[in-house]
């Protein structure tokens, strides 16, 4: 290859790069995906992507926001933040049934919920790079959790795990680290802020390992 063919090369993947870039948000259910995804539409379109709730599967479809530019040490960059409902193993509606839901709303809520995983799943296709949201109060060695990363290595996606829930006496972010210490793990409080610019650091260099 000649040297201008190499110059031109790099500046093809450099605007490459600069395009549109999907970022999709999954991990289990309450770990806080809407919540970051909100902090960060917050932050730079100064406007909300979905509602949360104490409730598990507030998300029950995929949601995004197009068109979110994020500034760090002089670079810019385009996302669409595609957040995603909870990925669970299993859902019985009679876990709702305890957060004062009637028996028709929970299996309703169930069902929806049984169909946003399966719609998570084949978004995983579009995505350019991927956040885990977990809660760092829990146990990362779930086997949601394994199965979520796992479906990410298989397709080679880049993965970003956000150690979320730091503002809380139980989380514990190194344990989140041993769990997955391929990757790189931050901690973070989506709802304090507490972390955020360690996590939009790591997230410019996610960006680095699209192909």
């Amino acid at each position: 290859m000649s040297l201008i063919s190499k110059i031109k090369e790099k500046f093809f993947n450099f605007f490459k790069i600069k395009k549109e870039i999907k970022l999709g948000f999954y991990g289990p259910p309450n770990a806080g995906k809407t919540s970051l995804a909100n902090k960060i539409c917050q932050d730079w379109v100064g406007e909300e992507i979905g509602r949360v709730s104490k409730i598990p599967h507030e998300t029950r479809e995929i949601q995004f926001k197009e068109k979110v530019f994020i500034e760090k040490d002089g670079k810019k960059l385009e996302f669409k933040i595609i957040d995603t409902p909870g990925i669970a193993t299993k859902i019985d509606f009679e876990d709702f049934l305890k957060f004062g839901l009637s028996k028709k709303e929970a299996q309703k809520r169930a069902r929806e919920a049984t169909q946003g995983i399966i719609e998570s799943i084949k978004w995983l296709e579009d995505m350019d790079a991927v956040v885990v949201v977990l809660d760092a109060t829990l146990n990362p060695f779930s086997q949601v959790n394994i199965t979520i990363v796992g479906n990410l290595a298989a397709r080679k996606i880049p993965v970003l795990i956000a150690a979320n829930k730091i503002d809380l006496k139980k989380a514990n972010v190194k344990k989140v680290i041993g769990a997955f210490p391929e990757y790189e793990v931050v901690g973070i409080s989506a709802r304090s802020g507490e972390g955020i610019d360690d996590f939009y650091d790591a997230l410019f260099k996610l960006v680095k390992k699209i192909k």
